[in-house]
């Protein structure tokens, strides 16, 4: 069976995992939805409408083909707290989550790629010294208390930032940038030195190959083994740390908006977890889910492209 083929198919029944989990969760969940959401002055004939509403009153494997015919048609039913489709709903506030958790994955490869090689090509000197203790730092604190500590700096002590002043793209992209640089930039602190990590130690390990010989026996340049060939070979297991760093990207996203009262996802699924609306976490939860497992699709197809090999299989 040909490789695109297989990672389709697997895409597929992981999905399909995923939306079988997601209605599981939600039912097995100790305790009445309905009577959770109303409080418990709530009278019978109350509930029993609210349970209708919600589908809850069904048997299990109706209430499973209603949800698996609204995700296919991509209905995930009505907020309980908006009134509005849950769909509405995610796609009004996922612009800014998305464009978070894009410009940190930016920022993450642009410094933590060259910062990686460089650590790898001064292995032991000071430059290798000072990154690898940038590293530390930046997997010692997580994004949250980065988030605080830009804050405290740039926006309150420096005044470069304002705070609470999200502008949409599609007002001024300038604005919008900026409203987006610090979060992403506390997002991202704590993957540049993963990756950096993982890049300077698959590029030590690539220069003792023998490849690596060859090449500077034919008399290469030493710029010209590093970024054309270690690096390529380098990548491979750091662009999988990317892609499920994405992931952790899009979670993180949801604490730091908070931090940044961005409107985006974050504060729509606190909301809901907060008002028990189960449809709209339900969703949330389901698109969220789908996203990253559709960037680890495309993670896979890169590796074609970084790794011949994988052509043959």
């Amino acid at each position: 069976m040909p490789y695109l083929v297989r990672r389709i198919l697997t895409l597929l029944l992981t999905v399909l995992f995923v939306v079988l989990l997601t209605f599981s969760v939600f039912r097995i969940i100790p305790g009445n939805p309905a009577l959770t959401i109303l409080g418990p002055e709530a009278s019978d004939e109350q509930i029993a409408l609210l349970e209708a509403k919600l589908g809850t009153d069904r048997p299990l494997p109706e209430q499973f083909a209603s949800w698996m015919r609204g995700v296919a048609g991509l209905d995930f039913g009505d907020s309980l707290r908006f009134s509005e489709p849950v769909l509405h709903l995610i796609g009004s506030r996922f612009p800014v989550t998305l464009s978070l958790a894009l410009l940190a994955l930016l920022l993450t490869t642009v410094t933590a790629i060259p910062l990686g090689i460089a650590a790898a090509r001064s292995k032991g000197k000071a430059v290798d010294i000072i990154i690898s203790i940038g590293s530390q730092i930046g997997l010692a604190i997580p994004s949250f208390w980065m988030g605080i500590i830009l804050i405290l700096l740039f926006a309150l002590t420096l005044k470069w930032f304002s705070v609470s002043a999200y502008v949409p793209w599609s007002e001024n992209p300038l604005l919008a940038f900026k409203s987006l640089l610090l979060p992403s930039v506390a997002l991202a602190l704590p993957q540049i030195a993963i990756v950096v990590r993982y890049l300077r130690t698959t590029m030590l390990e690539q220069l003792h190959l023998d490849y690596v010989r060859t090449a500077r026996s034919k008399g290469l340049k030493e710029s010209t083994v590093y970024y054309k060939h270690v690096l390529k070979n380098a990548l491979l297991p750091v662009v999988t740390i990317v892609g499920i760093n994405f992931g952790e990207l899009l979670a993180g996203s949801l604490v730091v908006e908070q931090v940044f009262t961005l409107p985006g996802l974050g504060v729509l699924l606190i909301t809901g977890i907060g008002n028990r609306d189960y449809p709209l976490v339900q969703g949330m939860v389901l698109m969220i889910a789908f996203i990253v497992i559709t960037t680890n699709f495309i993670v896979d197809l890169s590796y074609r492209w970084l790794d011949p090999k994988i052509r043959l299989k």
